[in-house]
């Protein structure tokens, strides 16, 4: 019987801990293809989010709430083939989970085995942490999402910061703290005060990864076509461009369409 001595990929949960221990920031950002993902990997990034955010920036939608399980199967997968180092998470697709934990099971053991990914990510605080523990206890590691959850805009009504009111704030710290109790490995908390935020990190043990959540967190998660300036009508606070894409592929494709009307391509020697 042959014995497999080390993960398929470098970071993995306890990597992440040893980092938190260490002081070291893990960063995090979205893919949803094989080459974004090739190249995030290559750069040397730690965790790549499969996010359901893809409804947005691939599909056109909205909300995140269309994506089916189906969906987030196929871009993890594509996303998977790409890397060798990171950690990789698939988000749970709104209706995947919220029934009940044993429909959240099978949700999660179909993302784990058709994807060959590392670890599912679900949104919620206390109204989900049984469901957490069923996940877990089968073997499958789970990070938390608190703060903005955006699979429940239609309730919230609003992207606006959450936890401004110390009811709010402080169930998000219980919750925290509830989260790792039952399992979880790692927490994303979104569009929240940073003291809040810094709270939580300091209050629980696992890695929290921040979106809008300020600097004394743990880690950061940002999605990889905003901070690449591909969609550029989005532009919130906790968003740093770090390229403008969108003004480099309009010019690119500019210039081509003018050098095809224009018979200037293909030239001779561009031809066989």
């Amino acid at each position: 019987m042959s014995v497999v001595t080390s993960c398929k990929r470098v970071v993995t949960t306890r990597h992440l801990l040893r980092m938190k221990s260490a002081g070291e920031k893990i960063s995090m950002l979205t893919a949803y293809d094989f080459t974004m993902a090739k190249i995030l990997d290559k750069a040397g990034i730690d965790i790549i989010l499969v996010g359901d955010s893809a409804a947005n920036v691939i599909a056109g939608y909205t909300t995140t709430v269309p994506m089916t399980l189906d969906n987030m199967i196929y871009h993890g997968r594509s996303v998977v083939r790409g890397v060798s180092n990171a950690m990789v998470v698939v988000d749970m697709p709104f209706g995947s989970y919220q029934g009940n934990s044993i429909e959240a099971l099978t949700s999660a053991i179909r993302i784990m085995k058709e994807t060959e990914a590392d670890a599912v990510k679900l949104e919620g605080g206390r109204e989900v942490a049984d469901t957490i523990e069923r996940l877990v206890n089968a073997g499958i590691p789970v990070m938390g999402h608190m703060g903005l959850t955006p699979q429940s805009i239609n309730v919230l009504g609003t992207y606006a910061v959450r936890a401004k009111e110390e009811a709010e704030a402080t169930k998000i710290l219980e919750d925290a703290l509830l989260l790792e109790e039952k399992g979880c490995f790692g927490i994303v908390l979104e569009k929240v005060p940073a003291e809040l935020a810094e709270r939580v990190a300091k209050a629980v043990k696992i890695p929290v990864i921040g979106i809008g959540a300020g600097g004394g967190v743990d880690g950061q998660v940002l999605v990889s076509y905003d901070m690449l300036g591909i969609i550029d009508e989005f532009s919130p606070r906790f968003l740093r461009r770090y390229a403008n894409l969108h003004s480099v592929f309009t010019t690119a494709f500019e210039d081509y369409i003018k050098d095809v009307k224009s018979g200037d391509f293909p030239n001779e020697s561009e031809q066989y």
